[in-house]
């Protein structure tokens, strides 16, 4: 695939907000564009290399949707099951017709702990408990709790970040396995990705980069997001393993072909992004293209991947803004279209 934009194009993308991350394109077998900008750790000039672990944000809800998947398949979970007798005592607020697909499609209705159409900035202090406390997935339920039903489950589609979290609830619940095991197991040893986890922020290890609140400075996210990731977000991955993991999922190697159909299938058009959403991906408006998309304070992230040419086009970065003039910049060649991100768009 030729790259859509000259080399003077994407330079100006990559200076637009001072890119920092890695873009690779990938084209079977063939990596057809590398670029590194910037450094992993700012104040040790530590530079990114294409093995770097940068924070995907919400890109992880795919991993997330696929371990769901996984327990599917094994006839652990069905889709059509009500989250309710799940839950318990817990969360009393959602609703009892809330099933796992309403919350894989972000069709639940539930109160957000992290709402999306919240009027605030990347860097906000947006959580309501400690952070230190967010490591393992039962200690979200006090973020989780006191959210009233906005709608009832199934009436429409609206972005739910606590919906995820749910997930991973559930998946730990009737598995009896922690969900970060899960994710490890069922998606990334099943995947053959090397360097993808769910890493500590307090505790990075050498080849995993910090992520910065600005284009410019030392200052970290390290305030800003629990201290691991989880059902929602938070996840490292690197540019070598998403095009493993793109080729994985399509060789049938994570899910069953059967599953990914219903994975993929589009369930609603999301006008206000550009794009469809199918279960834990997004898709695009007016192709075939797979999306995995992220953005939180520190991170900047898109993968996608185009079934009919096998190509990977990913943009990982590890600061709040840098990576979309790159990430526009590029959009054509997946999807003809330079909109991706921000509703307010022209």
């Amino acid at each position: 695939m030729p790259l859509p934009l000259t080399s003077e194009q994407l330079d100006a993308a990559i200076a637009a907000e001072s890119f920092s991350g890695v873009l690779t394109i990938d084209v079977g077998a063939e990596r057809t564009l590398e670029r590194c900008e910037g450094f992993a750790h700012r104040a040790l000039g530590v530079p990114h290399t294409p093995a770097t672990r940068i924070s995907a944000a919400s890109g992880s809800k795919g991993f997330t949707a696929l371990a769901i998947m996984r327990l599917v398949e094994e006839g652990v979970l069905g889709v059509d099951d009500p989250v309710r007798p799940i839950l318990g005592d817990d969360l009393p607020l959602v609703d009892g017709a809330v099933t796992i697909e309403h919350l894989l499609t972000h069709t639940s209705g539930i109160g957000d702990y992290l709402d999306e159409d919240a009027d605030a900035d990347i860097d906000d202090y947006v959580f309501s408990v400690p952070l230190h406390t967010l490591a393992e997935t039962e200690g979200f339920l006090p973020a989780l709790e006191g959210f009233p039903q906005k709608f009832p489950p199934g009436e429409r589609f609206a972005y739910c970040n606590g919906g995820y979290v749910i997930l991973a609830l559930i998946a730990e619940r009737v598995s009896g396995r922690g969900f970060h095991e899960l994710v490890q197991t069922e998606v990334c040893d099943r995947a053959g990705l090397i360097g993808s986890a769910f890493l500590r922020s307090d505790d990075l290890p050498a080849d995993a980069a910090l992520g910065y609140l600005e284009e410019t400075g030392d200052r970290t996210n390290v305030l800003h997001l629990p201290v691991r990731g989880n059902g929602d977000g938070g996840m490292y991955l690197t540019a070598d393993d998403l095009h493993r993991f793109w080729n994985a999922l399509l060789d049938g190697r994570i899910v069953s072909p059967e599953t990914l159909v219903e994975m993929t299938r589009p369930r609603f058009d999301v006008p206000t992004e550009h794009k469809r959403y199918g279960m834990g991906f997004w898709l695009g408006r007016r192709s075939s293209s797979l999306i995995l998309e992220g953005y939180d304070a520190g991170a900047s992230f898109r993968s996608t991947h185009d079934p009919e040419t096998r190509t990977t086009v990913t943009v990982l970065g590890n600061s709040s803004e840098g990576a979309w003039p790159v990430i526009f910049a590029l959009a054509d060649a997946m999807d003809g279209t330079t909109k991706g991100k921000f509703p307010d768009e022209d």
